[in-house]
């Protein structure tokens, strides 16, 4: 076996450019399918962050639908009692929370002559802290006293407070002017980022009960989050939601006059999208590793018709067939697995960088997988050149020019 591998390591320095060419499609194949199945996999590990960020056990129930094409007719007019049909004790067991969320549209944040527009003003309760998983930097998130007596204090989201501020000032005791009406800043809240086209760094919480006494009006709420008492019961606490929502608000014209998002139904089809568009990306990348192969069978056979006076010389010294097979065989096979190896480098390397926005997270199931089919491919498509060689007849090989 060792004089083979030295026969078959000779054979491929002696043709070092051709060698090296035809190492490079399989070598791009396999890169190709490490960078591309680990993009796939960092997006689908930043779908599943945001909505961890959200909570994966919550549901959010609005008044219409959710987006510019809701449907707003016919919508329900969700009001506290709503609400506190929902806190029943009958429903504890799956219900672990219920905060209303009252939004205001371009409310303008003033400090002296700076002027800020946060994208979302939301009126809500203490219970939003950890139903939405919000985290405070310096200060306080709401209290039940704010809500009980209308209190006029805010908590700002990080994006808001560095546009009256800026970066180094801590503005809690401070106080800001929210639509003509002075509010008392109490808390600013941690980064946390985009989810999507939404900078939930820019958004401010004040009192749901004076948000809708100040900026809101009406007694209706926009929405409502329900925090499920664990992502298993959610499903349950969905079905709950809908069946006394419906009792309270009898559909129209069989329309309901609400829907319910479920962030874990959501986070599920979103994986499951993310995961086919992987294996969409790394069946693309495949291709390159057939190309590939088809490249390593072209010039096996073009370095057999180069030394077939040697397999002749070989087989008249007394060569068996599978010694001659083995060797172009090995050939073949050294041909995938140094490119596979380079390949499975440079992807690697390539996934450390950002791509289209995405951070990939390399999958090393992918990788192994990645050069063991590049393996496969050199044995394949070197089979038939090799088994050319081995089939030669010693007289026929000697006499060729």
């Amino acid at each position: 076996m060792n004089d083979i591998v030295k026969i078959a390591l000779r054979g491929l320095n002696s043709n070092r450019t051709r060698s090296l060419l035809t190492m490079l499609g399989i070598l791009i194949g396999v890169a190709s399918v490490v960078v591309l199945v680990a993009v796939g996999n960092g997006s689908s590990i930043a779908v599943a962050k945001q909505f961890q960020a959200l909570g994966t056990n919550t549901l959010t129930v609005s008044a219409g639908g959710f987006g510019p094409r809701a449907r707003q007719s016919g919508a329900a007019a969700i009001v506290n009692a709503d609400l506190e049909a929902l806190r029943s004790a009958d429903y504890s067991d799956y219900i672990k929370a219920v905060v209303p969320q009252i939004s205001a549209n371009n409310v303008v944040v003033a400090v002296g002559d700076t002027t800020n527009t946060p994208s979302s003003v939301i009126g809500t309760t203490a219970e939003a802290q950890e139903a939405l998983s919000w985290k405070v930097s310096s200060g306080r998130f709401l209290i039940n006293d704010d809500i009980e007596l209308r209190l006029p204090v805010v908590v700002l989201g990080l994006r808001v407070k560095e546009n009256l501020w800026g970066e180094d000032v801590d503005p809690v005791g401070e106080t800001v002017l929210v639509g003509g009406t002075r509010f008392e800043v109490v808390g600013v809240l941690a980064k946390k980022g985009a989810n999507g086209v939404v900078d939930q760094d820019d958004v401010m919480f004040l009192p749901w009960t004076t948000a809708r006494d100040t900026i809101a009006g009406g007694t209706s709420i926009n929405r409502f989050t329900v925090q499920a008492t664990s992502a298993e019961k959610t499903a349950q606490a969905q079905t709950i939601i809908t069946d006394v929502l419906n009792e309270r608000h009898p559909a129209v014209n069989g329309q309901q006059g609400f829907n319910v998002l479920n962030q874990t139904a959501l986070l599920s089809s979103r994986t499951e999208a993310s995961r086919t568009l992987t294996v969409l990306l790394a069946a693309v990348a495949a291709i390159s590793l057939l190309v590939g192969g088809i490249g390593i069978m072209n010039i096996m056979l073009v370095t057999v018709t180069e030394r077939t006076r040697e397999i002749g010389i070989r087989k008249a010294i007394g060569a068996p067939q599978a010694s001659i097979l083995g060797q172009f065989l090995v050939e073949a096979v050294m041909l995938a697995g140094i490119g596979g190896s380079i390949g499975v480098l440079l992807g690697i390397g390539g996934a450390r960088f950002k791509i289209a926005g995405t951070e990939p997270v390399v999958r090393y199931d992918s990788v192994i997988l990645a050069f063991a089919v590049a393996v496969a491919v050199g044995l394949f498509f070197g089979f038939w050149p090799a088994r050319r060689a081995a089939a030669m007849r010693p007289i026929d090989a000697l006499r060729h020019e």
